[in-house]
This record gives structure tokens, C-alpha cells and sequence, in this order.
């Protein structure tokens, strides 16, 4: 029964990983793209629904509003980020090589990081309000906050709702059919630049997502957008990029990895996610669930 807990906190940390593992491995599936700079939308949003949520609570507001701040935040880093990144410098990438691609979404990475320090401080930012009203709950005579219990299911109904929307929608269909071929997606009139700038807004929307999760939790600090950028690119490695499964499925193993090197060998707290990424690929070098794929010179 010890290790319940232990479960209950690994899948936790496993759903904020995924939010934003899946949401690079979206950008990448259909815009060919490995956005190094994906990380920082994850720490605006965190930043964005921290200081939004204490100044909410400052002004004496009742605290439930610190729950739809936390969407709300996600939502205004999506539409503001999203379609200007995309269309102002992200574009500019298409059909380069992936040596510019990398370069520039570091330059864009850099100047966001920057960004944030002129905007929010370079000081640590707590907000638990959301963590602490929902208070804790017993179940089997075991003790779990109920935010973990929230999360997780959160994480669940992001994946369902993905696979539903990538499956049955027209966007999500018209979607498919970009990643499956982007050149004869044109022929047929499909209007690929659309495609683009609503694949990207929703990888940002799911990054600052899982940032704005995040704060009732662990905070905000600087350099958290480097730290999570490395950590999402080695689930999305393990998964296999492109595969949203794989994303799911990567961030468990990754997130076990960390909780039992934490609770069995705590110096190998930082490296483990690292371990099993390099013992993944020297298996399967396309990740758990990628192919190989062939590709046109």
C-alpha cells in the first residue's frame, strides 16, 4: 500500500509532462518542425496563471476564480503566441534545413526567456490556491490530494479529446491528411498555411496548458522553460515524434523513472528521464511508437 502514493504522484507528474510533450510532438507531426523554443510557452502560461491567481486573491476575490484563470491563461498564450509566432517567424523556417529550423526556435526560445524576466521578475512565482481548496481525499483509508486525482483525469480527457478531434473532426481529418502528405494536401486545395497556424496554436495552447497546471504545484522560477523543453523533447523521443500515444505512454515510463529513482537512488534523480531515453533509442532509434519514414532529396 506504501507505494500507492507513489503511483498517485507519478502519473501526476506523467499528466503535466504529457501536456506538453504531446502539444511539441503535434507541431512536429504536421509542421515538420522540432520547436525548441516550446518550452517557454510553458513557463508563460505558468507565469501568466501565477501572477493572475495572486492578484486575484490579493484583491480578495473568492478563490475558485484561480481555477479558470488557469484555462483562461492557457487560452490567451494560444491566441496571442500562437497564430503571431507561426506566421511572423515559424514560417519563415518551412522547407530549410533542420539546422535553421533548430537555430532560429533557439533565437526565439532566448528572446522569450528575456521576455518573460522583463515581465514577471526574475523571482520565484507560488500560487497553490486551486491545490488547496480542493484540500485531500480518502480512499481505501489511503490519503491523496485531490489536485493530483484532477490532473490525471485531466490528462485522460486531453487524450480522448485529441483522438476524437484528429479522428472525426474536419479540422482534425484535414490535419491528418497534411501530416500523411503535405504536397499533395496542396493539390487537392487544402489550405495548408490554416492547417499550420491551428496545428502550432494548439501545440502553444497545450504547452502553456501544462504550465499553468503546473503552479499549484511546484511554482514558477526562471529557467523553467529550458528544464521542461529537455524533458518533453525526451518523452516525445521515447514515444516516437509525430505519435500521440507514444507521448502518453512515454511520459508514464518517464515519470516512474524519476519517481523511483527518487525513492531508490536519489542522485539519479536528474539523469534517469536521460537513461531510459538512451536505452529507448539504442533499441528502437525511432522511439517506441515512430517508423521509420522515407523522405524525398
Amino acid at each position: 500500500m506504501v507505494f500507492i502514493p507513489l503511483i498517485v504522484d507519478a502519473l501526476a507528474n506523467a499528466a503535466l509532462i504529457f501536456f506538453v510533450a504531446v502539444g511539441l510532438t503535434l507541431v512536429f507531426s504536421v509542421l515538420r518542425i522540432l520547436n525548441v523554443a516550446h518550452g517557454s510557452f510553458y513557463s508563460i502560461g505558468a507565469y501568466l496563471a501565477a501572477s493572475a491567481g495572486l492578484w486575484v486573491v490579493s484583491a480578495g476575490a473568492p478563490g475558485w476564480l484561480t481555477f479558470p484563470i488557469l484555462l483562461l491563461s492557457a487560452i490567451l498564450v494560444a491566441v496571442i503566441c500562437g497564430p503571431i509566432v507561426e506566421r511572423t517567424l515559424i514560417r519563415w523556417t518551412y522547407g530549410k534545413s533542420e539546422a535553421v529550423q533548430v537555430l532560429v526556435t533557439f533565437a526565439l526560445f532566448l528572446i522569450l526567456e528575456d521576455l518573460q524576466r522583463m515581465v514577471f521578475g526574475v523571482q520565484s512565482v507560488y500560487q497553490d490556491t486551486p491545490m488547496t481548496l480542493l484540500g485531500v481525499v480518502e480512499i481505501g483509508g489511503i490519503v491523496y490530494l485531490t489536485y493530483q486525482l484532477l490532473l490525471i483525469g485531466l490528462a485522460i480527457l486531453t487524450l480522448i479529446a485529441l483522438k476524437l478531434f484528429i479522428s472525426y473532426s474536419r479540422v482534425g481529418k484535414l490535419l491528418s491528411a497534411v501530416v500523411a502528405d503535405r504536397e499533395v494536401s496542396q493539390a487537392m486545395g487544402i489550405d495548408t498555411s490554416r492547417m499550420f497556424v491551428i496545428a502550432f496554436s494548439v501545440g502553444v495552447f497545450l504547452a502553456a496548458l501544462g504550465g499553468a497546471l503546473a503552479t499549484p504545484t511546484s511554482g514558477v522560477s526562471p529557467g523553467l522553460g529550458a528544464d521542461t523543453m529537455v524533458l518533453a523533447f525526451a518523452v516525445a523521443a521515447i514515444g516516437g515524434l509525430g505519435q500521440v500515444e507514444g507521448a502518453a505512454i512515454a511520459a508514464i515510463i518517464v515519470a516512474f523513472a524519476k519517481v523511483l529513482a527518487i525513492y531508490f537512488a536519489p542522485s539519479l534523480d536528474a539523469v534517469a528521464p536521460y537513461l531510459v531515453m538512451l536505452v529507448v533509442l539504442m533499441v528502437r532509434p525511432y522511439g517506441l511508437f515512430g517508423a521509420e519514414t522515407a523522405r524525398r532529396v
